[in-house]
C-alpha cells in the first residue's frame, strides 16, 4: 500500500476563497437586513485570519500585506462590509504596532492570536466630542464617537479623545466591554450596511497609562506615519474589489438572461457591438486599477519592512503610489457599478437581485474623505515636486 499522502496546508487566500463562496450565499440578504452579520464574523474569527499579519514569533500568521490585501478585495468582491471589518482588524493592529511600545503591542499581539479576538474602530480624529481627563496614575475618556466602524462584536477598541489640558490626541487600546463604553446599533445608511459603523458612547472611561499609544504615538515618525496609508490602501483594495465583484456579476447577468437590443441585427447579449464596448471600458479600467493597487502594496512591503528606518522620501513616494491607487479604484469603480446596468438590461434593477448594493457600498465608502484632495496632492507632487504631508488622511 502506498503511504497516505499528507494534505498540503491551505493558504491563507484559499482560506479567504473558501470562506468568500459561503458569504456569496447569504451576501444580498445581508445588505437587506443591515446590523452585525455575526455567523461570517465567526467563521472569520475560527478561520485563523484575524492573525494575519502578526508575525509568528507572537502566534500569527506572519503574512505581509500584500496577501492581507489580497485577502481583502476577495472578501469585497462577494461582501464589503465584512471586507471593511476584517481590513480595519489589521488596521488596528497596525496602530499599535506603529504608535506603542514592544512591551504593549507584543502582548496584544499574542492575545489576539491566542484568543482569536476582533479589534474594532473609535478613533474617528475628526470628531472631537470625547474629551480626555487626567487623573492621578490614569486617564478618564468622556464623550461620543461616530463611525465606529467594527465596534460591535469586538474585543478591543481603539479609541481617542481630546486631552482637555493640551488639546493633545491621545489614542488608547482598550477592552470593548469595559465599564462605561456604550455601542448604539445606530448604522443604518445606504451602503455597507453590515458594518457596524454606528456611534460609541464614553461614559468616564478608565484608561490606564500602559493603554495610551504614547511612544512614539501617533504621526510621529515616518513609519509611524504609515498610519494612515495603510487605511488609504486597505480602502483602495476594498474599491477595486467591489468594482471586481461587480464585473463578474454583471457579466454572468450579460451572458445568461440579458437581451440583444432589437436593432442590433445579433442574436445575443454576447455580441451586440455597445455592450462589448462597455465591457472593453470596464475591462481597461480594471486592470489599470489592479496594476497600480499591486505597485502600491508592494511599496507598502517595502517601507514596512524598513521599520523605524524609514525616511521622509521613501513614506512619501508610497504615499504618492497610494493616492494614485485611491484615486483610480475610485473613479474606475464607480463607472463600473454605475454603468454594469447598461450590459444587464432593466430586468436586472429587479429587487431581489440587489445588483445595486456595488453601487451603494462603493458610494458610501468612496466618501471617507474627498477624492479630489488626494487629486490635489498629487496635482502639487506632478507640477511642484511637493510630497504629500502626513495627516491621518494621507
Amino acid at each position: 500500500m502506498n503511504a497516505p499522502q499528507h494534505l498540503a496546508t491551505p493558504t491563507p487566500l484559499q482560506i479567504a476563497r473558501e470562506l468568500a463562496t459561503g458569504f456569496a450565499l447569504s451576501a444580498a440578504e445581508r445588505d437587506a437586513q443591515g446590523g452585525t452579520p455575526k455567523a461570517e464574523r465567526d467563521a472569520i474569527r475560527q478561520s485563523g485570519l484575524l492573525s494575519l499579519v502578526i508575525p509568528g514569533e507572537y502566534g500569527g500568521l506572519g503574512a505581509d500585506w500584500q496577501t492581507t490585501l489580497a485577502v481583502v478585495r476577495e472578501f469585497a468582491r462577494v461582501d464589503s462590509s465584512l471586507a471593511h471589518v476584517f481590513a480595519f482588524q489589521h488596521l488596528m493592529l497596525a496602530t499599535v504596532r506603529l504608535f506603542s511600545r514592544p512591551e504593549q503591542w507584543q502582548p496584544w499581539f499574542e492575545l489576539t492570536a491566542r484568543n482569536r479576538w476582533f479589534w474594532g474602530n473609535a478613533l474617528n480624529p475628526l470628531d472631537t466630542r470625547t474629551t480626555v481627563r487626567r487623573f492621578n496614575g490614569y486617564r478618564e475618556f468622556s464623550g461620543k464617537k461616530s463611525f465606529c466602524s467594527g465596534a460591535l462584536d469586538s474585543q478591543m477598541l481603539i479609541a481617542s479623545g481630546l486631552d482637555e489640558e493640551s488639546g493633545k490626541l491621545l489614542i488608547a487600546a482598550i477592552p470593548t466591554a469595559r465599564s462605561g463604553i456604550s455601542l448604539a446599533e445606530d448604522w443604518d445608511n445606504m451602503g455597507q450596511r453590515q458594518t457596524d459603523s454606528g456611534s460609541a458612547t464614553f461614559e468616564r472611561v478608565r484608561v490606564e497609562e500602559n493603554e495610551l499609544l504614547l511612544e512614539p504615538g501617533p504621526l510621529s515618525t515616518p513609519f509611524a506615519c504609515l498610519r494612515p496609508l495603510i487605511a488609504q490602501l486597505v480602502f483602495s483594495n476594498i474599491f477595486l474589489g467591489i468594482a471586481e465583484g461587480a464585473f463578474e456579476e454583471a457579466r454572468a447577468y450579460t451572458l445568461r438572461e440579458a437581451r440583444p437590443w432589437f436593432r442590433s441585427g445579433v442574436e445575443s447579449a454576447g455580441e451586440d457591438p455597445y455592450v462589448l464596448a462597455r465591457y472593453g471600458d470596464f475591462w481597461v479600467g480594471l486592470e489599470s486599477a489592479r496594476a497600480l493597487i499591486q505597485r502600491a502594496n508592494q511599496l507598502l512591503d517595502a517601507a514596512w519592512n524598513q521599520g523605524t528606518a524609514l525616511g521622509e522620501a521613501q513614506r512619501g513616494e508610497l504615499a504618492l503610489a497610494i493616492a494614485t491607487a485611491k484615486v483610480a479604484t475610485t473613479r474606475n469603480g464607480l463607472d463600473l457599478c454605475n454603468r454594469m446596468f447598461e450590459v444587464t438590461g432593466a430586468r436586472s434593477t429587479h429587487a431581489a437581485l440587489r445588483l445595486d448594493r456595488y453601487w451603494r457600498n462603493l458610494r458610501t465608502q468612496t466618501l471617507h474623505d474627498p477624492v479630489d484632495y488626494k487629486v490635489r496632492e498629487l496635482g502639487d507632487w506632478a507640477l511642484n515636486q511637493n510630497l504629500p504631508q502626513p495627516t491621518f488622511y494621507s
